[in-house]
């Protein structure tokens, strides 16, 4: 097969922990016997440095002719002279309504024997195992928006609006997950306060009929951020809007230990597109120290969800537990005196892995 791919490494540890990703993929696609066609574009600050458009042209076209595409991180402190409309995460929000990715999944797991990373007592984080369904072309973020009045008495709207089909599209996506995982979802919304909540529960509860074998349960935001910290590992698949799901997906990664160990993947457009949670981290930026195993774990979502390349997908997800399991760990990973690998280091223990794993006798 061939897996033809767009990266976009971006701003900070984006290039980094990117170059990583790629060569466990390359490293894949040798072992299963794949040919792969790596595409790099610019997006973000990179691509405002470069062309003063956080999303040119030639990477839209770029992503639209691959079979998925790789993003790094976008973003930074240096990028805040640029007007609003030309901030990198402008670019980041364009490039995702372009590809129509309606629905983002994140993971958030706590690896067995990594319990310690987390700021919980281990017996309460120990089992956490939740797929996060975010909506994301709709809501405050792609909302109509305005600032009116003089300096001092300005007023600033932001609106947050979704329609039944918006939803139903993605309640779908997370009852079919549910499926093939525990069977039940939580639905996460504000329907108290807010009508476009509302709605969302009322279109998530009809969808449900179509599900029978799912177990339904609704929550309101501010209560499931409270669950999610005290029985993290009560959660099974979430689904909820933009901003909620923003919110809840990193404190997520937070329960679990670690922004560095999470992948996402955005899907059900043209194009899927597949990325670190974590941000640019500028501060880290060039040291050589950044984790690079979010990347590498969206890799093998932009193998599973992209390419239907189960094993292969699973071959990169079993490399990074072993890694994890043999002590290795990256700066953001290491225990006090600990001594941690660098971002190279880690990609190549688990593209040594992979290709270990492949070449064992069965």
């Amino acid at each position: 097969m061939l897996i033809k791919i767009t990266t976009l490494p971006g701003d900070g540890i984006g290039p980094e922990v990117t170059e990583q990703a790629v060569h466990v993929l390359q490293t894949v696609a040798e072992s299963f016997g794949h040919e792969i066609q790596v595409t790099e574009k610019n997006v973000g600050g990179a691509a405002l440095v470069a062309s003063n458009d956080p999303l040119p042209v030639d990477t839209i076209e770029s992503c639209l002719a691959s079979g998925a595409v790789l993003l790094g991180a976008v973003g930074g402190p240096a990028f805040d002279r640029y007007p609003a409309n030309l901030r990198p995460e402008v670019g980041l929000l364009l490039l995702r309504k372009t590809l129509g990715v309606f629905a983002n999944l994140r993971p958030a797991v706590c690896i067995p024997g990594l319990e310690s990373l987390s700021p919980l007592r281990a017996e309460i984080v120990r089992g956490t195992d939740v797929m996060i369904v975010r909506e994301l072309l709709g809501g405050v973020y792609f909302g109509e928006r305005s600032t009116t009045g003089a300096a001092g008495s300005r007023r600033a709207v932001d609106s947050m609006a979704y329609s039944e089909p918006e939803i139903e599209r993605i309640a779908r996506i997370a009852f079919d997950l549910a499926a093939k995982r525990r069977k039940k979802t939580v639905s996460v919304d504000k329907a108290n306060v807010l009508d476009s909540s509302r709605l969302w529960r009322d279109v998530v509860n009809r969808v449900a009929k179509d599900f029978p074998d799912i177990q339904l349960s609704h929550m309101y935001v501010d209560s499931a951020a409270m669950a999610l910290v005290s029985r993290p590992a009560d959660f099974d698949v979430i689904l909820t809007e933009n901003m909620f799901g923003d919110i809840l997906s990193d404190q997520a990664g937070a329960v679990v230990g670690s922004l560095g160990l999470l992948p996402s993947a955005s899907v059900g457009g043209k194009v899927g597109l597949f990325e670190p949670i974590h941000g640019s981290a500028p501060d880290i930026a060039g040291k050589g120290i950044a984790n690079p195993l979010g990347a590498i774990l969206s890799a093998a979502m932009l193998l599973r969800h992209s390419f239907s390349l189960e094993a292969e997908a699973a071959a990169i997800e079993s490399a990074v537990k072993e890694v994890l399991a043999a002590g290795h760990r990256t700066r953001d990973l290491a225990a006090k005196g600990q001594p941690a690998v660098a971002t190279r280091e880690m990609g190549e223990l688990v593209a040594a892995r992979v290709r270990a794993a492949k070449s064992a006798p069965r």
